[in-house]
């Protein structure tokens, strides 16, 4: 089964207005976990793939951070954008239904409808389903997405932007300028902070005095602290946030307290983290407690690590039978003002406009 066949409304691609669930159903609450799982095999394979000398570059992945991506996704409209998915953010290209054999040809290399095998890693977005492809400058995105929202609310659109970025990000100038033109334009925009206490290797005590929680109120937004290790918390402030935006009461900044349980790529080692810090968030991991959480309900999770390993494992054998990009072509679709990528009528996840 395909992720998207997972999904609930919310996950359905750029076709037409599926508006999100007002309340998670039982069936909503085994897709939240479906995610989770399933953006937690992909990374553990991924990462194993990596190792092998598979995957080029280096590999990055967001354990202990699942419920943010999936949460907040889960909660957005299909016309709503994401902007963008960062690099611990998987879940919320599983949500939209991205395609399983298409993000390992993507961390491969191969041939693939997403960049073409032109970037490997995490870089990568399709407009078809509302993702706008992530830079490494993270804060900048914050900027795209309040440009979105400014261009929903001129256009008279019901439509938000959400943008994912990490704490470390709120130290940049970039996110103090997205900050104030968001708060004084009234934009339509959710500001999901993912603090998972890290900016590589620089804890948030010495990053910043004041919460961003307060600098954000500072700017006149609507902000909070929430459990990001908390699917349903995290769909709920976010789904709340949209509500706010679309009546037009601007908009907010969540800021989803977590844990980044792996170093920030495979390359670190991340020993400046204490053990027993770890090991009081390996206490609280938003899959298992989860899981747990929905067994007390009488929920039936049995299969949902199986089917996600069979899943994986099927997408894994179609990426690595695609063939590598022709490197004739390596230049191609390359610069915007190419006619070839303005005249193919926006249907490839690249090209296009919002």
């Amino acid at each position: 089964m395909t992720p998207a066949a997972h999904s609930s409304a919310s996950s359905v691609g750029d076709v037409a207005d599926a508006p999100p669930p007002d309340a998670l159903t039982a069936n909503d609450r085994l897709a939240l976990l479906r995610f989770m799982v399933l953006m937690r095999t992909v990374e553990e394979r991924g990462l194993a793939l990596y190792k092998q000398g598979k995957v080029p570059g280096s590999f990055y992945d967001g354990r202990g951070q699942e419920a943010i991506s999936v949460g907040a996704t889960f909660a957005l409209s299909s016309t709503d954008r994401v902007c963008s998915p960062l690099i611990r953010d998987l879940g919320a290209h599983l949500v939209r239904g991205t395609d399983l054999p298409e993000i390992f040809r993507h961390y491969l290399g191969r041939a693939n409808a997403l960049n073409r095998g032109r970037e490997g890693n995490v870089h990568f977005g399709d407009r078809r389903r509302g993702i706008v492809a992530m830079v490494s400058m993270l804060p900048d995105m914050m900027v795209v997405a309040a440009g979105l929202a400014m261009a929903f609310k001129m256009r008279g659109e019901r439509r938000v932007a959400l943008s994912f970025f990490g704490d470390g990000a709120s130290s940049r100038g970039d996110f103090h300028e997205a900050m104030n033109w968001a708060g004084v334009q009234r934009l339509p925009v959710v500001f999901m902070l993912e603090n998972n206490q890290l900016a590589y290797s620089t804890p948030t005590d010495r990053q910043f005095a004041l919460s961003p929680v307060h600098r954000a109120e500072s700017y006149g937004i609507a902000a909070s602290t929430i459990d990001g290790n908390d699917p349903e918390a995290v769909f709920e402030a976010t789904r709340i946030a949209r509500e706010r935006a679309l009546a037009g009461d601007g908009p907010t900044l969540l800021e989803a307290l977590t844990m980044r349980m792996h170093g920030h790529g495979a390359h670190d080692d991340m020993k400046y983290v204490p053990e027993e810090r770890l090991d009081e968030w390996r206490a609280k991991d938003p899959i298992e407690r989860y899981e747990r959480r929905l067994q007390a309900a009488g929920l039936d999770v049995s299969d949902i690590r199986a089917a996600a390993r069979r899943d994986v494992d099927d997408a894994i054998a179609q990426a690595l039978n695609t063939a590598m990009p022709d490197h004739e072509t390596a230049a191609e679709r390359v610069f915007a003002d190419e006619p070839s990528l303005l005249e193919d009528g926006g249907d490839a996840p690249w090209s296009g406009f919002w």
